[in-house]
């Protein structure tokens, strides 16, 4: 976290939270949604189906210093809801699948990154039943990027990755993320 993210924090420590306004894609694009976009229906899709349209991602951010502050800033709290620490104001992130978009490099490699930059080191690989790969690592967990799938495979192919089947819906659960943040702040009536 940077130093004046955690100076805000120490000087306004009673900032409420915001809820539905940055939403995380499943390319590693980030979107501001505004109250337009909001009202136009959720950032994720209900169902978890490949191809499936989303009611309203909002505008897409591409300054790059922007987007890289909110990278450097973006963590999850003890219930798996990732966040982006905007000053002294926590802004919770919808994810369209998880809470990093894996990008992995070619033979012989195969170093994995994260959309955010960040570099991992794999643990264990998943194929759900829509055939979506995903990564497990000490960052955390994530879908590969669809541009990267021809890697996957060689990976596979070459016995460094042994795919272990699983089923989308139960991935938050049993990896400890919150897809919709403000879907489960509605539910609580706050």
């Amino acid at each position: 976290m940077d130093d004046i993210v955690k100076a805000a924090l120490a000087k306004w420590p009673n900032v409420p939270d915001c809820y539905g306004w940055l939403g995380l894609d499943a390319r590693g694009n980030w979107y501001l949604r505004d109250d337009q976009a909001q009202a136009a229906g959720a950032f994720c899709a209900a169902s978890s189906e490949p191809g499936r349209q989303l009611a309203s991602k909002g505008s897409l951010l591409k300054h790059d210093k922007l987007i890289d502050f909110i990278q450097r800033n973006y963590a999850a709290d003890a219930k798996g809801q990732w966040f982006f620490q905007n000053g002294p104001q926590r802004v919770y992130v919808e994810l369209e699948a998880t809470p990093f978009i894996w990008r992995v490099d070619s033979a012989p490699g195969f170093e994995v990154s994260a959309h955010s930059g960040e570099v991992a080191i794999v643990q264990r690989c998943f194929i759900d039943e829509h055939g979506r790969v995903y990564l497990e690592t000490a960052l955390g967990f994530g879908l590969v990027h669809t541009l990267d799938m021809v890697q996957v495979a060689e990976a596979v192919e070459l016995g460094l990755w042994v795919l272990q089947e699983v089923v989308a819906r139960e991935l938050p659960l049993r990896f400890g993320y919150v897809r919709s943040p403000l879907s489960a702040f509605r539910v609580l009536g706050l």
